[in-house]
């Protein structure tokens, strides 16, 4: 007789899901999927909005990252009208989006990731938690509340909404930045990189060394990596080219209005989830000993796919990391920390806006015309590369809508990383909470 066993809900991830987990005759694993049965719509109840309105509208996608679909709205929404932004207007959206990043940084790993790297995959789970992490260590929890508080503050205080955000607007950004909010922002993201730097040592020192034999095991795959790069391959998350590298390290770059030759979408009748995939590598397929098409997004991928990070400090933290772990590197839990690296060039980048003169500037909108048109938008979600397509008429009305979400190009690589970790942790049938937590740890290294 087979066995069917589920975990649900995933516990500590940004959303909604279960696992089942089919073991054979022996108690073996025979198979393992990751379900995810939320259907969101936006694709379709869009069509007949107005144009101007959809950086609004999917702000409500995530309320995790409503930033990175604000944003990568706007970007189509500007091209579907043939306009293009005033510089300030481009700074200040960069600056919004590196503020919104540095908490959502700090979440992931402190209170999604922490609990198992910090109190151990087979601990209690009743202590295996924020709530246990800030029992055990009470200066580092308030340390860490208050820089999470600190980084919404700023946007809250700037631009009136955190969550969903009414900031950029076709031609531009709504709301310029006064200089003695600059001054201010800038001591605070000054303070920001500092903890950053605290985080990522604290990590190397005491949290992943202890955790190098599963590094090395759980939930490992080899698959190809997707990230936003500048001209020079210059680490990016609101501007660029798409880079697709295979699992070898060769890698093409293209524009973002060329992402249907290089990427197909791929449905399977048990998940909602679309699972994007690199056409031009062949027919779909999660087969662990023989992937075709599969690759990753995310922070890993992102670092991966880069030549360089923009500031010293993570330019730093990049070359010591690929001292020991090569490039691309295919392990899954490393995931945490690629993570880190891009907290500190989140802060360094922020940081560099801030320093500039030009962002107080008043010139922050072009004027736009309403015309027909097709606009690709796209900016490097913390989940992954997102992107969104938009077509609208001569009334200025949204005729089609395609969106590829920063999570969805996991999909496939999450399946595959579970598959590989419960068939390395359950043997025999035997299984008890812990071993079923190192399933869910393979799962939370996505941050999905």
């Amino acid at each position: 007789m087979s066995t069917l066993i589920n975990i649900q809900p995933v516990t500590r991830i940004e959303g909604h899901a279960r696992v089942a987990i089919h073991l054979d005759q022996d108690g073996n694993v025979a198979d393992a999927k990751f379900h995810v049965m939320a259907l969101r719509g936006f694709e379709k109840f869009t069509e007949g909005r107005l144009v101007e309105d959809m950086p609004r509208i999917v702000a409500r996608i995530c309320g995790i990252c409503p930033w990175n679909h604000h944003l990568a709205s706007a970007k189509a929404t500007d091209k579907v009208f043939g306009v293009e932004i005033p510089p300030t207007a481009e700074k200040l959206r960069r600056l919004a989006q590196h503020l919104a990043w540095i908490p959502d940084k700090l979440l992931h790993f402190y209170f999604l990731a922490a609990p198992d790297l910090l109190m151990g995959l087979n601990s209690d789970p009743s202590v295996r938690n924020i709530v246990g992490i800030a029992v055990q260590n009470p200066d580092l929890a308030k340390k860490v509340v208050h820089m999470r508080h600190k980084g919404a503050h700023l946007l809250e205080k700037w631009l009136g909404k955190v969550i969903h955000p009414m900031a950029a607007v076709p031609g531009g950004f709504s709301k310029p930045l006064l200089e003695d909010q600059r001054v201010e922002f800038l001591g605070e993201t000054r303070e920001q990189l500092e903890f950053a730097k605290f985080t990522i040592k604290f990590a190397k020192e005491n949290v992943f060394p202890k955790y190098m034999d599963e590094i090395k095991t759980l939930g490992v795959i080899k698959t190809g990596f997707i990230g936003t790069v500048r001209s020079d391959g210059t680490h990016d998350i609101y501007d660029g080219n798409i880079r697709l590298m295979k699992p070898d390290g060769a890698y093409d770059d293209f524009s973002y209005d060329e992402y249907t030759d290089y990427l197909g979408e791929h449905v399977e009748p048990w998940s909602y989830a679309k699972m994007p995939y690199a056409k031009k590598w062949g027919a779909f397929s999660m087969d662990l000993d023989h992937p075709v098409g599969i690759y990753r997004s995310n922070a890993l991928s992102r670092i991966n796919v880069c030549d360089r990070m923009p500031g010293p400090e993570a330019q730093m933290e990049l070359e010591e990391f690929r001292k020991s772990f090569g490039r691309p590197a295919q392990y899954t839990l490393l995931y945490h920390w690629a993570r880190l690296i891009e907290l500190v060039n989140n802060c360094e980048e922020a940081i560099r806006l801030l320093e500039d003169p030009e962002i107080t500037g008043r010139e922050i909108r072009t004027p736009v015309k309403v015309k027909a048109g097709r606009g690709v938008g796209c900016v490097e979600a913390p989940r992954g590369t997102l992107i969104h397509d938009y077509t609208g008429d001569d009334k200025g009305l949204i005729t089609n809508v395609n969106l590829i979400v920063g999570t969805t190009h996991n999909q496939a690589p999450i399946n595959m990383s579970i598959k590989q970790a419960a068939k390395l942790v359950i043997q025999n049938g035997k299984y008890d909470q812990g071993t079923l937590n190192h399933i869910e740890a393979a799962i939370r290294a996505y941050d999905p």
